[in-house]
């Protein structure tokens, strides 16, 4: 028998406990990237009305851990409480920078990109030690505006080809360093101060193929069950692949079903969630969601050969998050008489005026673009068990090896025209 020296030994015990400690440390942020998409998800649910919803933690949760870097005192304490971690740990920093990362791979037709920007009124001073850890770990950059008399550009038009900046919410301006986007994120931005300062935008942009493509001949106008049970009829794409799925129960026992659809690559997917009882409202599985449920389901879906029915469908959002982040335990932020974000600029009585967001979603037959959505007779009759996404639904765009969800929303009517 091959014996090793002690001091091998004691090498192979720390690589193991560290890969332990790596592996618990990547988990537990999973957990809490999932608790804080969740709780955002159902209080943006508790404020929008019954119509289509998409919302992208991860944009918002990368715009708070930026702000918790200039933040102090009890301001700071309430971003770290809302987040669940302090983004001046290492750890933390090394994890956040691994799932933000430009995940582009044109050979895969994948395309994802998320970045910061602090546009700053001339005249504002911002710390130098502020400004480098932003660069540092956020790939923030700042850039000169004059935020008092923004740029308005409103362009509206529908992404029809492949290019990214038509999904980006907001896009710098000119040489003279006025805001300008498509969309009209530019206005409603997080603004700083009784009078324009600062305002720190966040962006996500996302392109992806589906690892099987539906094929557009499948497509058909088939009903689908409205939530006062009306009917209409909408694009349904089709396919049978083997794909992950399972079944699951909420804490109250009701029953749904989860179906994982890989873009190429595998390295993003989509998930659909959709109540088994078809007369279960979605708003009772909505508000029975946990952070705990997202993780059962890495480890709960299984390879199944299925006939897959969903609908095509895009939307759009935008929503101020004014009133969802206080009641997630962000209050002092919006206070100017509490708000201390000292570490960013020398400049006294920085707050955060109002926070908005703006994201959209186009699910088609050859994937997903996005950018922080009576019986049918087959065409070929199988044994093959049936997920038909014939009612409201939920969805979740999801970084498969960090768990981070990009995207979450739901799909009330795919008809509904996105703003």
């Amino acid at each position: 028998m091959c014996r090793l020296p002690l001091a091998s030994v004691l090498v192979l015990l720390c690589l193991a406990e560290r890969s332990h400690c790596t592996g618990s440390f990547q988990d537990s942020m999973r957990e809490l990237h999932g608790r804080f998409a969740v709780s955002l998800y159902q209080t943006l649910t508790g404020t929008e009305n019954s119509s289509n919803l998409i919302v992208s933690p991860a944009s918002v949760s990368l715009s708070l851990a930026l702000l918790q870097l200039g933040a102090r005192g009890n301001t700071r304490a309430q971003l770290e409480a809302t987040l669940g971690y302090n983004v001046n740990d290492a750890q933390v920093r090394d994890f956040l920078l691994h799932s933000q990362g430009d995940l582009s791979n044109s050979s895969q037709g994948t395309w994802l990109q998320q970045t910061c920007t602090l546009f700053i009124q001339s005249g504002v001073q911002l710390l130098a030690e502020f400004t480098q850890q932003a660069a540092a770990w956020a790939n923030a950059s700042v850039l000169r505006a004059n935020l008092s008399q923004p740029h308005h550009a409103r362009s509206r038009s529908e992404p029809a080809g492949n290019s990214h900046d038509e999904w980006w919410p907001l896009q710098s301006g000119s040489s003279s360093g006025e805001l300008s986007g498509s969309g009209e994120a530019q206005a409603e931005a997080l603004w700083w101060g009784r009078r324009p300062q600062v305002a720190l935008v966040n962006t996500v942009a996302f392109s992806g193929v589906w690892q099987k493509q539906f094929m557009s001949s499948s497509t058909q106008n088939l009903p689908f069950i409205l939530s006062d049970g009306s009917t209409i009829k909408v694009p349904m794409m089709h396919q049978a692949a083997e794909v992950r799925f399972g079944q699951f129960r909420t804490a109250s026992d009701q029953r749904y079903t989860v179906l994982e659809l890989p873009y190429l690559g595998r390295s993003l997917s989509l998930q659909v969630v959709l109540p088994s009882e078809r007369k279960s409202p979605l708003s009772l599985l909505e508000s029975q969601l946990t952070s705990r449920q997202l993780a059962s389901w890495d480890s709960g879906l299984r390879r199944t050969k299925m006939d897959i029915f969903l609908p095509r469908f895009s939307m759009q959002n935008k929503f101020s998050l004014r009133s969802a982040l206080p009641a997630l335990g962000i209050s002092d932020a919006f206070n100017p008489t509490a708000a201390d974000f000292t570490g960013i600029s020398v400049e006294e009585g920085l707050y955060v005026s109002d926070a908005s967001h703006e994201v959209r979603i186009e699910v088609t037959e050859d994937g997903t673009k996005a950018a922080a959505a009576t019986a049918m007779v087959l065409l070929k009759r199988s044994r093959a068990p049936v997920f038909k996404a014939d009612r409201p639904f939920l969805f979740l765009l999801r970084q498969v090896h960090t768990g981070s969800i990009l995207f979450m929303g739901r799909m009330m009517n795919p008809a509904e025209r996105a703003i």
